[in-house]
């Protein structure tokens, strides 16, 4: 671990161990808002592939265009020859393994068993870069090792496999299992037991790999940002710039500070955030936020982020379920809220929240924009006006208004809604990103049709 350690010192970064939360990563000095703290290409990776994300994507970038399988293995799938050699470097002997896995057998293949299989076949090719004179030279070109890409950061990771029931153990052997199938290797060369506790390593460690507006693409595994913490009060967020994890800055971060993100969606009440964190990380957070659980402040945090509004349009109240359960009880004015009334409006926003998404999918912005005024109409007569609901809601309503705005032509309105959009994204996402740039180059295109337009009114 000292070769990472000071590959990060070059970085302003450094690797402590506290004995309440293992491994941290602090900085060396002080670092801005909007600044980049750490990048990582993934050690190993795979597209998604399943009922939420059911097309088939390129092994290399994830795009969803021109699309062509891999003739030899046909599991694996490439946007261009470009990516196909950049994932040659490690495809070429996982197409030797999957290659000769039965058809039927290939139906069980899921990204997490992949993963896996890449991780093992790396593992092995630094192993015999090192054994072997005769590939040192061409392995020491496909694969270079560093302080920041071997697989002792990923033996380092925590696996919680002490935490983890007997189901999922059972279902760990099995995926260990049918990796060993795969790979067809001598028992001296793996180890059914390790591969299990491995795959509780990727469940705890592996991250989601989201395009700009934080649909899932992939699986990655990043040993190094891996060490990051977590916290409901983080200083920093992670991003993707394709398949590069990027770490920004998201307000002013002192030297000698622990660098923090978030695992889970911040804007959840204390109970769902600490469910989410001890379901998949096993630990209870302790941050300022996490601390205050079950106080006053706290309860009445979570009743306005997820719960219901005050019946009462003059109140600004937060509701608590009455006693007798007949309903909600706005804790202001004291005005019970019938809870068929609420499972009547929840059902009509089941309906029309089903209608924009079939709206938003076909292309139909218009409507979908409709129906998302409708849903934002009903929400904002259900929950309270901090809700998270009603926040997402509304952020989607303003991605589709900006798009029908600037289409229609209101180039001011839009120019508004694009600068405010800009302004926060540059900071969280940075500038080089697909999204980021896509946003920038509408911005400027309703910029100059606002000019066009102001200057046709002068000369008129």
């Amino acid at each position: 671990m000292e070769e990472l350690k000071n590959a990060l010192n070059d970085k302003r970064l450094q690797v402590l161990t506290l004995p309440e939360k293992g491994r941290c990563l602090f900085t060396s000095r002080d670092f801005s808002p909007g600044e980049v703290i750490i990048s990582e290409n993934p050690y190993v990776s795979v597209p998604n592939k399943n009922k939420e994300s059911p097309q088939w994507k390129c092994e290399w970038c994830f795009s969803l265009a021109n699309l062509k399988k891999c003739s030899a293995c046909h599991v694996v799938w490439y946007c261009s020859s470009k990516c196909q050699k950049s994932d040659w470097k490690l495809h070429r002997v996982e197409c030797q393994a999957l290659s000769k896995v039965d058809k039927e057998r290939v139906k069980s293949l899921t990204p997490s068993i992949r993963l896996m299989v890449k991780l093992y076949l790396r593992r092995k090719l630094e192993n015999e870069k090192v054994g072997s004179h005769v590939l040192t030279f061409f392995l020491c070109y496909m694969f270079p090792s560093t302080a920041t890409e071997n697989y002792k950061n990923v033996e380092a990771l925590v696996s919680h496999i002490s935490d983890v029931d007997e189901k999922q153990l059972v279902l760990y052997a099995q995926m260990a299992n049918l990796v060993n199938l795969i790979l067809q290797w001598p028992d001296s060369e793996i180890n059914i037991k390790e591969v299990a506790e491995n795959f509780s390593k990727l469940a705890c460690n592996a991250h989601t790999i989201c395009d700009s507006e934080l649909r899932p693409l992939g699986t990655g595994l990043y040993p190094v940002i891996s060490i990051i913490n977590h916290s409901c009060l983080p200083n920093s967020v992670l991003v993707f710039e394709g398949r590069l994890a990027v770490v920004r800055a998201v307000e002013h971060i002192p030297k000698d500070t622990e660098v923090l993100i978030s695992y889970v969606e911040t804007a959840g009440s204390t109970i769902t955030r600490q469910k989410a964190l001890k379901e998949q990380y096993f630990f209870s957070c302790t941050c300022p936020r996490c601390i205050k659980m079950g106080q006053s402040d706290d309860i009445r945090e979570s009743a306005i982020l997820e719960g219901y509004c005050c019946k009462n349009s003059g109140c600004n109240g937060f509701l608590l379920r009455d006693s007798d359960d007949k309903g909600f009880v706005c804790q202001q004015c004291g005005l019970l809220r019938d809870k068929e009334e609420i499972k009547y409006i929840v059902s009509e926003l089941k309906i029309m929240s089903e209608k924009a998404s079939l709206s938003l999918s076909s292309g139909y912005i218009n409507e979908a924009g409709k129906a998302y005024k409708m849903i934002e109409k009903l929400q904002v007569k259900l929950y309270h006006s901090f809700s998270i609901n009603l926040m997402r809601t509304r952020e989607t309503l303003l991605k589709v208004l900006i798009t029908f705005k600037t289409l229609l032509g209101e180039v001011e309105e839009a120019v508004t809604s694009l600068t405010k959009a800009f302004d926060i994204l540059r900071i969280t996402h940075g500038i080089k990103t697909i999204f980021v740039m896509d946003l920038l180059s509408k911005l400027e295109e309703a910029r100059a049709e606002a000019s066009y337009k102001l200057r046709s009114q002068m000369e008129d």
